[in-house]
């Protein structure tokens, strides 16, 4: 099992989409690259902690690769978006991926670079890898509990 940790907005879409991946075990939601520990909701919804809302994505490598993962992250959220996603706006709906390592750094690089090759202005981070705090249990698998779908998160092919 290997993970990823994307930021596309509020994390209920994301991590909805992310689920119905074939080779996708788990999505939790969560917050990354603030400056303060195990920061709450309203304290993040406050941007008093920097942290943006993110997914922690937990995957089967041999069913499924990073940049498939990757691919889907920019499908599912609107890259060129500063600080927001449709109607939410604010820094903690930043998009952001957060790499480990080189290899996963390149294969975001190249799909950014595939995406400004279509004339897309990426607002997209690239972020080294950092703490990932789970966000309060009310907040995970929320579409699913509630039957509501996603109003800001669509797929829309780019690839």
């Amino acid at each position: 099992m290997k993970t990823a940790y994307f930021a596309g907005g509020c994390f209920w879409g994301v991590e909805h989409l992310m689920r119905q991946q074939d080779g996708v075990l788990d999505v939790v939601s969560g917050y990354m690259g603030g400056h303060q520990d195990n920061p709450s909701y309203r304290e993040v919804c406050n941007k008093t902690t920097g942290h943006l809302e993110a997914v922690e994505v937990s995957y089967d490598p041999e069913r499924v690769d990073y940049e498939t993962l990757a691919k889907l992250f920019f499908e599912i959220h609107d890259p060129t978006q500063m600080d927001g996603q449709g109607p939410d706006l604010g820094e903690q709906y930043a998009s952001a991926v957060f790499v480990d390592g080189d290899e996963e750094r390149a294969t975001i690089e190249k799909l950014i670079g595939i995406l400004q090759g279509k004339g897309l202005k990426v607002a997209t981070k690239v972020l080294p890898l950092c703490r990932f705090w789970k966000a309060e249990e009310y907040h995970q698998n929320y579409y699913a509990k509630t039957g509501k779908e996603p109003y800001c998160h669509f797929h829309t092919p780019r690839f």
